[in-house]
């Protein structure tokens, strides 16, 4: 019996322990601090389209920018370009400037 129980116990904790990957993937749930400073910062230009950013929900636009990796558009984000000043012109660390960029994307699939 404790075996058993001990192994069912295991599958749930694994099986919890994916669930926000696999709905991050399926573009349902994203760290809820990249929403937050999505809306804080980041909408001032992505809802509108300013000086070029992709905007939100714009399929094409985000593909465009999303093929080139994770890693490229990091780049971009930490160090701005064009228009875009370096971090959206916020203190936020790495993880949560991903976390937005994330989000964004997630939005826009």
């Amino acid at each position: 019996m404790f075996k058993r129980s001990a192994k069912f116990a295991s599958v749930v904790v694994l099986a919890a322990g994916m669930i926000p990957a696999l709905a991050s993937a399926a573009g349902e749930a994203v760290d809820p601090a990249g929403e937050k400073l999505y809306k804080s910062a980041c909408l001032a230009c992505h809802m509108a389209g300013v000086a070029g950013a992709p905007k939100l929900g714009d399929k094409a636009a985000w593909a465009a920018v999303t093929e080139k990796g994770i890693d490229a558009m990091m780049e971009i984000t930490v160090n701005g370009k064009g228009a875009m000043p370096p971090r959206g012109a916020t203190q936020a660390d790495e993880a949560t400037l991903r976390a937005a960029v994330e989000y964004m994307i997630a939005k826009s699939k």
